[in-house]
């Protein structure tokens, strides 16, 4: 195993699976399979998950919703794919722990980094939820900021493209892929791979970064495991 802990991003739009819209229960249940076969190997994991497929707050613009209200009603969405992706875990005997930046003590406890270090610890998988507690910053950003503050030793950011391309590889057949870039390139090329605060967190506390194929079966095993499967960015 090439990572004691690690620091798992998932877009909200992942859980859609086949879907429009909500929460695909085979893509639910996928996943929490994959993830069980990481901690069950040793593995401590945090988990950070989008809110897109119910709500993403740049749509308030769109409307009458205010931005920051937008924002904050993002971030609940993130609560809710937490929530989903919890009992899709306990379901196949993964012990986990829902935290949040916004208090809502029935369904999840505050969000305190010793606690949260205690539980990975124990062998619990952690899914942070409600972002940074703050308008105006991504989920991106949240992962990269629990990602520093519990000591992750990597950001495995799960999407639906293999890795890092020199051009989006679904528009662009002649794209080509990076097996490993520097974070220097990234700013010079101007590839988008989170947003530029996220990046930047990621950047000046020398937390490497590795996008991947988190639909292909086994592809986040063979990650943690040292196999060189997307994009490494260091």
């Amino acid at each position: 195993m090439k990572y004691k802990r690690i620091l798992l991003k998932l877009s909200g739009e992942a859980l859609m699976g086949s879907k429009q819209f909500g929460i695909d229960n085979n893509r639910l249940n996928q996943y929490a399979r994959e993830i069980k076969t990481v901690t069950d190997a040793g593995v401590e994991m945090a988990i950070v998950i989008g809110g897109g497929n119910i709500f993403r707050g740049i749509q308030a613009k769109e409307g009458v919703i205010d931005r920051v209200q937008g924002d904050y009603m993002g971030m609940l969405a993130t609560v809710i794919n937490g929530m989903a992706l919890q009992s899709a875990l306990e379901a196949v005997d993964v012990k986990t722990r829902l935290l949040t930046a916004i208090k809502m003590e029935q369904i999840a406890e505050p969000f305190i980094k010793r606690r949260a270090v205690r539980h990975l610890e124990k062998g619990r998988v952690v899914i942070f939820g409600a972002g940074t507690g703050n308008p105006y910053f991504t989920t991106d950003t949240a992962a990269s900021l629990r990602a520093i503050e519990i000591g992750a030793n990597v950001i495995l950011k799960g999407t639906r493209v293999d890795g890092i391309y020199t051009a989006d590889p679904e528009k662009d057949k002649k794209a080509v892929k990076y097996e490993k870039i520097s974070f220097e390139e990234v700013y010079e090329k101007n590839l988008n791979i989170m947003d530029m605060t996220a990046f930047t967190l990621c950047n000046e506390n020398k937390l490497s970064i590795i996008v991947f194929d988190m639909n292909k079966p086994g592809n986040l095993n063979r990650v943690v495991m040292g196999e060189l499967v997307g994009t490494l960015v260091e």
